[in-house]
């Protein structure tokens, strides 16, 4: 069994190191607010008071934090050390990655990049997606990591390359997020039943549950964060940064990130991403 040290034990971390340690694995957590590692002691989790006592002879040191700074801050704190394997776990976007790639290199440590595909209630049931890049020998050796938070690993090649799809991925999702929203805003304001929208498409092509479950928020306006919409926002904003990048003209792409800031700006950051329908709703 691998020691891994858990960086970052917010609403994905937690879960995730609390899954590896059910595994059999030897887990050691820190996080910047201290309370919310405190909790995983219970799970067997060994939680170290700064980011360098978790990550000192760990044979993985994982991260799971919310943007690039705090990402590359975090592991720079961590001291990386030659041979250890780097779980980069974080949605950071081409140049965070590319940042990361050149950080392990310098410490000699094996980047593994594998962001993952799933929110709150995935991690805790240990049925994320990963999307894992990085060199073969380390893929092998994290596989046992992997199936212990997710119950699918795909394997991509080269670092970088998972977190490529995991912007691709995310553009559809917030996408139809923002589509949500301002289908059941046009219901409301035209008078129509809101639920009349569903019943219409149900049984069809376009009957997806990620649909129904986020209209079902909105129709209820209780927004509890299975994905905060900071986080989205964040996201939307390196999918429309790597898209600029590419040459790729995504005017959708390019509005969905104005709008989810927009949202998050407008108090709405800590509330589920489909929040942004609060935006548009008929006043």
């Amino acid at each position: 069994m691998a020691t891994i040290a858990a960086l970052g034990t917010g609403v994905m971390g937690a879960p995730m190191a609390r899954n590896l340690a059910r595994a059999g694995h030897e887990v050691r957590a820190w996080n910047r607010s201290p309370e919310k590692a405190a909790v995983l002691r219970d799970d067997g989790v060994d939680v170290r008071d700064d980011a360098a006592a978790a990550a000192a002879g760990a044979d993985v040191v994982l991260t799971m934090l919310a943007d690039a700074d705090a990402v590359l801050d975090v592991a720079r704190q961590a001291g990386l050390a030659q041979g250890q394997i780097w779980w980069q776990a974080s949605t950071i976007g081409l140049d965070g990655t590319e940042q990361c790639a050149a950080l392990a290199q310098e410490a000699g440590a094996a980047l593994v990049d594998a962001p993952v595909l799933g929110t709150k209630l995935p991690a805790e049931e240990g049925k994320l997606l990963i999307l894992a890049s990085g060199p073969e020998a380390a893929l092998d050796a994290c596989a046992p990591l992997f199936d212990a938070v997710g119950q699918r690993t795909m394997r991509l090649g080269a670092a970088g390359t998972a977190t490529r799809l995991k912007l691709v991925v995310n553009s559809w999702v917030l996408a139809v997020t923002q589509g949500t929203a301002e289908t059941i805003a046009l219901a409301r304001a035209l008078g129509l039943d809101p639920a009349w929208v569903l019943q219409a498409l149900e049984g069809g092509a376009l009957d997806l549950p990620y649909f129904r479950m986020k209209s079902r928020m909105m129709l209820d306006e209780e927004f509890p964060a299975s994905f905060a919409l900071a986080l989205a926002a964040k996201d939307a904003r390196l999918v429309a940064e790597a898209a600029g990048r590419h040459g790729a003209d995504l005017p959708i792409a390019q509005a969905i990130a104005e709008r989810f800031t927009q949202a998050a700006q407008a108090g709405h950051g800590d509330e589920d991403m489909a929040a942004t329908y609060r935006l548009s709703r008929p006043r």
